[in-house]
């Protein structure tokens, strides 16, 4: 059942979506060649918790730690260690935080110093594809539109579309229903409704759009092991349009 939020329950949404937007916009001064995962996720953390949030991440169902860090072929879930970026990969960094009750949650996906120029077009790819998407997210509309936009842009560029990991609706609990699918038929899914909220989260391969789970049961991989973009934010539908509350 999709729960449909108040005014309230949006006001402290807002809150943990700016805790989000922070611990990113932080942890991207730090993303260079030398430094470790690890390192990142203890800077995310400690961002979360100066603001008076706590990570949504953290123990959720046995994650262990503040971020997902995934470098390369690792679409999502990749766990921090003491493994070392390295010039010229791709990093997405996803961070969810809980405040009053309630919880956001985004990605980015940045460079490690100078990266390839299809890895760069990839990021960016990527990220307007989740902006495709959000034109159709509206009042009246269906999830199948925004889904749909999401997949031909990225795949008008020859990408994959990763099918097994999906957004999904969001609030008090860090997943809510509905799931959202980055690929779909136009005309199709629930109906959009004001007072809904959603991490819409674009995950793109520059190969083949299959994935398998490391046998720690979260880091997952690309099949070929092509590189992966993530790009993700929490949005809210409100009675004056579609808000972004994790920029």
């Amino acid at each position: 059942m999709i729960t449909v939020k108040s005014k309230t329950d949006f006001e402290n949404m807002r809150l943990a979506g700016a805790v989000v937007g922070k611990a990113l916009s932080e942890v991207e001064k730090f993303i260079r060649p030398g430094i470790t995962t690890l390192e990142l996720d203890s800077i995310i953390e400690d961002v979360i918790l100066s603001e008076g949030a706590t990570p949504s991440f953290k123990n959720y169902n046995g994650f262990p730690s503040a971020a997902c860090i995934s470098i390369d072929d690792v679409v999502v879930h990749g766990i921090p260690s003491l493994r070392v970026l390295k010039e010229g990969e791709i990093v997405s960094v996803d961070v969810g935080a809980k405040k009053n009750g309630f919880h956001g949650d985004a990605a980015r996906t940045f460079a490690v110093g100078k990266v390839e120029p299809y890895k760069q077009k990839l990021i960016d790819v990527t990220k307007q594809s989740f902006f495709e998407g959000l034109k159709f997210l509206k009042a009246g509309g269906r999830l199948g539109d925004v889904s749909h936009a999401i997949q031909a842009y990225a795949e008008s560029f020859g990408y994959g579309v990763v099918r097994d990991m999906v957004g999904h609706g969001i609030g008090a609990h860090l997943h809510e229903d509905p799931n959202i699918p980055n690929y779909g038929k136009a005309g199709t899914g629930i109906p959009i409704k004001v007072g809904y909220a959603f991490a819409i989260e674009p995950m793109i391969t520059f190969g083949d759009y299959r994935i398998t789970i490391d046998d720690d049961g979260w880091t997952c991989r690309t099949r070929d092991g092509s590189p992966s973009a993530h790009y993700e934010n929490t949005v809210i539908i409100t009675e004056n349009g579609v808000e972004i509350l994790t920029l």
